[in-house]
């Protein structure tokens, strides 16, 4: 991976993770809501805090914790990006967490349930979190449709509840 210089403004960027507790005396902390992807934080990745340009320098687990060293101090609660552009193309049907969150949630027949807050891992698939409190499988036969242009997501009756 090439370091990523100090994007212009206005550049998008996606947060990967969230500087966590400090872990150790050496400038490590844990990552908090860390990016699932394995290279991301592999000493000698490149990675923005808080948009200015860092360098992992050293990379571990403690127990189920990623704990990493930045080559420069990162205060807590500083967020951790990388600009959108660096991201590997999706495959049909698949979408970054990033490009779901705000979307419109709309049942068949135009019943609106809320906008998309989160998409939370499950046991047997991830779960869209809406801000109405609705809960929905992200699976083939409650989400119909994803709409990126449209901002919307379309999804069949019967998985939210009635209000």
């Amino acid at each position: 991976m090439s370091a990523p210089e100090t994007p212009p403004a206005g550049t998008p960027l996606v947060p990967v993770g969230r500087v966590g507790r400090p872990h150790g005396l050496d400038g490590s902390f844990v990552v908090e809501n860390a990016s699932e992807d394995p290279e991301r934080f592999v000493a000698g990745s490149p990675i923005l805090l808080d948009g200015e340009e860092a360098k992992v320098v050293t990379s571990k687990r403690a127990g189920r914790r990623l704990v990493v060293r930045l080559d420069r101090e990162a205060r807590r609660g500083a967020v951790l990006a990388v600009p959108r552009s660096v991201l590997p193309e999706t495959a049909e049907d698949e979408y970054y967490v990033f490009q779901l969150v705000g979307l419109a949630v709309e049942e068949e027949g135009g019943r609106a349930l809320g906008r998309v807050q989160d998409v939370a891992p499950g046991v047997a698939n991830d779960v869209l979190e809406l801000d109405t409190g609705t809960a929905l499988p992200l699976v083939e036969d409650c989400v119909l449709a994803v709409d990126l242009d449209q901002g919307r997501i379309l999804v069949a009756q019967g998985f939210a509840p009635e209000s």
